[in-house]
């Protein structure tokens, strides 16, 4: 007798009516609706992993509370929390298919999660996929919850497992900024002001600087870290809690600070914490700000970078390759390049978000696809090119010392460090002098018997030059015949 053949498909009905999908799917019936819907971006939910992994874990959370209050049994409760934690391991993300853009406020998302690990504890069961009226992705994964509390949860959680990575790439990307510091660190040079010469300063303190203002942001990131701390899990569809039975949110919040050990906490106003998204907008704030700053420390690179025989030529940057398909030779900066138009994306991106908080209506935010999609780009983007601006720029750049030596030489800024002896109208006619015969300026004020030749030479030395030695005693200011 023949063996039947295989079923390739499984039928699954909604109150829409019913869809063949594939056997082996662990998606069902409203993912392949929404897929259908929202071909936008052809990208899916997958491509940010932590929100997977934050979706697992509300409703590993979920189902571990609902069997502590009683409103879900032990065994269904232990198979959905045992289903999420394969996906909190890696299992499954490419079964997460709905398209980062959506509409429905996240519900596409909500239910791809609720059919993934459903099917996969009815698949531990020994049961076929589809089997609802055994384990239902509803009535039982998503017992307790609405999409407007799990969605905004997961995404907050999402973000801040996200946040770790990146917080980790700016803090090397610093300490690589301030190895270069130290290396340069005896390197004199003209600093610049409106692009034009202005008093010296080393190497060193210029990088060193780039340190700081990363060093600076890694702490505003840090804090505005925070806001993604208060979440709004038990407020189900607008925040009144329809649904649910009065220890939930207690005991989901719990669970889900075990699971996650993030210091997540029960919004005091769960109406107004479901409507309101401007948590969001400043946590992408702090990331606009990172990117702006970050851009501009990449203009700079450029700018000193230039020529490298008719621009600054002040430091080399690792050549990475050819820059030119008619000049031969030419090298261009193409790793702060790049990072400099991620920094572009990433303001487009923080306007994005902006417009999306201010665009929700009453009791929710139908919005928050594109404003979690908007932030968890401008994260990833962010710390991809943070790295390979370590990697392939920072940590191989070079000083041209000679070339830095002459100009410091050449330079009239550094009459500066002589006022205090001779007053700033003889060093501003000395300056001038300068410019117009070009000139030594130590030469000028020592042949004007304004100071002595070692007194010169002490004053402009690096270290008062730089600032890293302080003027201890003017000498009295002469004034010339």
């Amino acid at each position: 007798m023949a063996s039947a053949a295989p079923a390739y498909t499984r039928t699954e009905t909604d109150s829409l009516g019913s869809m063949e999908i594939p056997a082996d799917a662990y998606w069902g019936i409203h993912t392949a609706r929404a897929d259908a819907n929202f071909p936008i971006t052809k990208r899916p939910i997958s491509v940010y992993p932590e929100l997977v992994i934050a979706l697992a874990m509300v409703k590993q959370a979920s189902a571990r509370a609902n069997k502590e209050i009683g409103v879900l049994d032990a065994e269904r409760a232990d198979l959905i929390d045992r289903a999420a934690q394969r996906v909190i391991d890696g299992e499954f993300h490419d079964q997460f298919t709905v398209g980062v853009i959506q509409g429905g406020a996240g519900t596409s998302t909500n239910m791809n999660a609720n059919e993934v690990i459903t099917n996969i504890a009815l698949e531990m069961a020994g049961r076929e996929k589809g089997d609802y009226a055994f384990l239902s992705p509803i009535d039982h994964t998503n017992r307790s919850q609405s999409t407007n509390d799990v969605y905004p949860t997961a995404v907050k959680i999402g973000l801040s497992l996200t946040l770790r990575s990146l917080l980790d790439e700016l803090d090397a990307l610093r300490v690589a900024f301030l190895g270069k510091a130290g290396e340069f660190h005896d390197i004199l040079k003209v600093g610049r002001t409106q692009l034009q010469d202005a008093v010296p300063m080393t190497l060193g303190q210029e990088f060193h600087g780039f340190a700081t203002t990363l060093g600076e942001d890694h702490s505003r990131l840090t804090e505005n870290a925070s806001l993604m701390f208060e979440i709004n899990m038990g407020a189900t569809a607008i925040g009144t809690g329809i649904t649910t039975h009065p220890d939930y949110a207690p005991a989901v919040l719990k669970h889900l600070r075990e699971i996650t050990g993030l210091d997540l906490e029960t919004a005091t106003d769960l109406v107004e914490s479901t409507s309101d998204t401007g948590a969001f907008m400043s946590f992408s704030s702090s990331l606009k700000r990172n990117a702006i700053k970050l851009s501009k420390i990449c203009n700079d690179l450029r700018l000193l970078s230039s020529g490298p025989q008719a621009g600054l030529g002040e430091i080399n940057l690792p050549a990475r390759q050819a820059g030119s398909s008619i000049m031969p030779g030419k090298v261009n900066p193409v790793i702060p390049e790049v990072v400099n138009q991620v920094a572009f994306a990433v303001v487009g991106a923080d306007m994005t978000v902006t417009m999306a908080v201010e665009g929700g209506q009453l009791q929710l935010n139908a919005f928050e696809p594109v404003i979690a999609h908007s932030i968890f780009q401008s994260i990833t983007w962010m710390r991809q090119a943070m790295w390979t601006l370590r990697v392939n720029c920072v940590e191989g750049i070079t000083a041209n010392r000679d070339r830095l030596g002459a100009m410091v030489g050449a330079s009239v800024g550094v009459i500066t460090a002589l006022t205090p002896f001779i007053g700033y109208a003889a060093a501003a006619a000395l300056a001038k002098t300068a410019l117009l015969t070009n000139r030594n300026v130590a030469d000028l004020v020592v042949e004007a018997g304004l100071m002595s030749r070692d007194e010169v030479t002490k004053q402009l030395s690096p270290a008062r030059l730089s600032g890293l030695e302080a003027v201890t005693a003017a000498i009295p200011i002469v004034t010339p015949d």
